[in-house]
This record gives C-alpha cells, sequence and structure tokens, in this order.
C-alpha cells in the first residue's frame, strides 16, 4: 500500500496532548501498514516553551505561536487540545477556513459554539471531528454522526462526568462523605482544586448539549441546558436510596417528544437521579462513565467505558486523527448537516418520579397534614418509609411521575406546613 504523509500541527500539549504523542509514536508503524498513512507530528503550540514535557519529540517544532500553525501550507490537519473557548475558537475557524481539517476535545467550545464551528466545516468541505469531547475513550460522538443517524431516538442518558461518579461511588460503597470523597478525588487526580466545574454539573451540560444537537439535529448550546450538581447529596441519601431499592447518579438526559400540539421539543438537562439497582447505568461505578441511547428502531443501546485520563482520551482523538486524514486523501469530509433551531421543552412541563426527604415532628397526624398537602396539588404518591428520630420523624416518599410544576408548588406548601421543619432532599427517580 502506498504511503501518503500527513503533517499535524498540535495545539496544546497538556496530558491528552502529550498522551497522543506518546500513541502515536507507539502505533505509527501498525497505522501506516493498515491505511498507509505516514501521520507526523511537525508543530506544536504552547504557553510555555520551558515546560519540560518528557516527550519524544525535537524542541525544534515547540513554538509559543499558535498562528504560526494555523492555515500553514505545510501543515495537513489541526489538533486542539488547549482547552478552553479562546483563542481555541479563532485558531479552530481560522484552521477550517483555510482548509485545514481539525479534530479537538474542546467541549466547552463545541458546547457554546459548535453550530458556527459546524458551519465552517461544511463550508470548507473539510472534517471537524470531537469524539474525545464527550465521554473520553467511550465511541459516541461517531455512532450519533453515523450509524444512528437515520435512527428516530427518542431519549439519551448519560453518565459523563468521572469526578462525580467517582465521588458518589465512594459515598454509596464506602458510607464516605461528599466533602472525604471530593478529597480523595482531588489526591488521586480525578478532580481539580477548583471541582465546581465537575460537581456542579457544568462539565456533563456541556457534553449533553452536543449529544442533543447529534441525536435531534439542532442546535443546542450549553445555556439551554439545566443544571443540578452533586454537592448537596448526603450519606443518609445514600443509604435511603439503598433502601429503596437504588443508586444515586448524576445524570445527562437529552430528550424528543411531541408537546400537545404535535411539535417536537427538546429538553437537555444535568441532575442527580434515583436509579433502579437493576438498570445498566446502576453498574457504572468509579470513573467510569456510560452512555444509554432510546431509540423507536433499535431500542435500547449502552456504550461503556474510560470517561477521562489523558491515555483514554488521547485514544480518541487518535482515532480521529486516523479518520480525519483517510478523508483528507480522499478530498472528502464527514459533515454534521443543516441545525435546525430547537424548542425546548418548557421547565414547568418537564415530568419526573421524585424522591423527598422530610423532617417533620412525630405527633398523631402529621402524616395525614403531608399527604393531603400531596394530594392539593395532584401529586401522587409511590410508596412512604418512615423512620423515628427521637421528638422528630423522617419521611421518606418516592412519587409517580408528575410535572415538576406540581412538585415544586408541593414543596412549597409543604415547607410551610408547621409540622414539617426541613425538606432535607429532592432528587429525581428514574424508572427500569
Amino acid at each position: 500500500m502506498k504511503s501518503s504523509s500527513i503533517r499535524i500541527g498540535l495545539l496544546g500539549c497538556g496530558n491528552v496532548g502529550a498522551a497522543l504523542v506518546h500513541l502515536l509514536a507507539e502505533q505509527h508503524d501498525s497505522v501506516e501498514r493498515r491505511t498507509g498513512l505516514n501521520l507526523s507530528i511537525e508543530a506544536i503550540a504552547v504557553k510555555d516553551l520551558n515546560k519540560n514535557r518528557s516527550i519524544p519529540l525535537s524542541d525544534e517544532i515547540f513554538t509559543d505561536d499558535a498562528s504560526s500553525i494555523v492555515g500553514n501550507p505545510e501543515i495537513n490537519l489541526i489538533v486542539e487540545v488547549m482547552g478552553n473557548i479562546e483563542p481555541a475558537r479563532e485558531l479552530i475557524l481560522g484552521a477550517l477556513n483555510s482548509g485545514q481539517p481539525v479534530v479537538t476535545a474542546n467541549k466547552e467550545l463545541l458546547a457554546a459554539h459548535g453550530a458556527e464551528l459546524y458551519a465552517a466545516a461544511e463550508n470548507s468541505g473539510v472534517d471537524l471531528l470531537f469524539e474525545a469531547a464527550v465521554a473520553g475513550a467511550i465511541p459516541i460522538v461517531r455512532p450519533l454522526r453515523e450509524s444512528l443517524s437515520g435512527e428516530p431516538i427518542t431519549r439519551i442518558r448519560g453518565i459523563i462526568n468521572g469526578t462525580t461518579n467517582f465521588i458518589l461511588t465512594r459515598m454509596a460503597q464506602d458510607g464516605a462523605s461528599f466533602d472525604e470523597a471530593l478529597k480523595e478525588a482531588q489526591e488521586l487526580g480525578f478532580a481539580e482544586l477548583d471541582s465546581t466545574y465537575d460537581v456542579e454539573g457544568y462539565d456533563a451540560g456541556a457534553k449533553v448539549a452536543i449529544i442533543a444537537t447529534l441525536a435531534f439535529g439542532v442546535e443546542v448550546t450549553s445555556e439551554d441546558v439545566q443544571h443540578e450538581g452533586i454537592s448537596k447529596i448526603t450519606v443518609d441519601d445514600m443509604k435511603f436510596a439503598n433502601q429503596l431499592g437504588y443508586c444515586i447518579k448524576l445524570l445527562a438526559v437529552a430528550e424528543r417528544k411531541a408537546n400537545q400540539e404535535g411539535r417536537s421539543e427538546v429538553g437537555a438537562r444535568v441532575y442527580p437521579a434515583l436509579i433502579p439497582l437493576s438498570h445498566p447505568l446502576a453498574a457504572v461505578n468509579g470513573s467510569f462513565n456510560a452512555v444509554f441511547v432510546e431509540g423507536d428502531a433499535v431500542g435500547e443501546l449502552m456504550f461503556y467505558g474510560p470517561g477521562a485520563g489523558g491515555r483514554p482520551t488521547a485514544s480518541a482523538v487518535f482515532g480521529d486523527v486516523i479518520d480525519a486524514s483517510g478523508n483528507l486523501q480522499r478530498s472528502h469530509g464527514a459533515l454534521i448537516g443543516a441545525l435546525d433551531k430547537p424548542h425546548m421543552i418548557p421547565s414547568e412541563n418537564l415530568e419526573s418520579a421524585f424522591y423527598l426527604n422530610l423532617k417533620v415532628e412525630d405527633q398523631p397526624g402529621v402524616l395525614a397534614q403531608v399527604t393531603e398537602v400531596f394530594g392539593n396539588h395532584g401529586v401522587s404518591i409511590q410508596s412512604m418509609e418512615q423512620e423515628g428520630m427521637g421528638s422528630e420523624a423522617r419521611l421518606i416518599f418516592i412519587t409517580h411521575s408528575s410535572r415538576e410544576k406540581d412538585l415544586f408548588s408541593t414543596l412549597e406548601s409543604l415547607r410551610a406546613l408547621n409540622v414539617v421543619s426541613d425538606v432535607d432532599s429532592v432528587l429525581r427517580v428514574i424508572g427500569d
């Protein structure tokens, strides 16, 4: 097989970039033998030229001028792993407009400006590939873009943040508090010192915006995603969930349904939820990720694997590099296609079952007062557990599926009752 040389410009050389360099060196001969592609990294743009990166490349290929790589006719393909929105957005647009295919792992950028970048790629007829932006090494972007492009997907649920899944696993299996589990995650390198982006759901929110865009063909951005994090989850919540046959996971959910007028509407949310222990997502523990796809024709599919880490993420980047390089030789790209403006499901019309954890006075008639409030707002109770605590009692409710508007009205009325001292936790519950 005749070899074709592809000269790569790398923007950024942190954990993922360095792992990509090593992976390409290890697999170079195998890839060339199988595909005929002679891949080489010819330039790397970094902020600090003096930093020791311990990679098998000459110091001469490093530069602190990324613009010298973008648009350079000697560079065939751009790989962006520098992160943040700017200057990554400007650089990627420059590359695409000059006819250079781009591979990126930048979820934050794609969730905010994806439509602009997809259009630039289409106008130039080159690839913009981003498998590593959503779930690390798990191949979900390409199946959504290609294998499932004709599938009427109805809903996608995913555990797509390894940090939060590690924390919740430690809380569930070992009884660690949130703070203890977070500290361990930081010590092991799963979490940053400022972990807000992960634990409050923003990282998963960016990823689910990309997923919803691909699955439903509409322009969903991170601003369209509602977020709830895990920082308020307690060991007691974990204990009660387990007693009721559930575990707690941070879910990213993208769904499409028809409203009363028959118009298709899309929802994209991130929230902690009780998941039945019988559900496949309940077995996803530690820093692993999984994406559960539901469609009219395929039924249910699950994609599972490591969702973070330099080498797993670099593996996904490398796969895109090979794909984009092959497409470049064949003079065609894998395009997203036209995106419609989304009709988002109004939050008050979203529906779910709920778990409620209430502290109440331990006296006759309290349960009747509390359950009357549920009935007044049209929220049906599926199950109830009671636990004594001296002068107080704890009531644990799981409701049937209800409109969020009705549930939140119920909460407002419950908090107004003299016999209710606190509503400790409110979490959504998903079915089997």
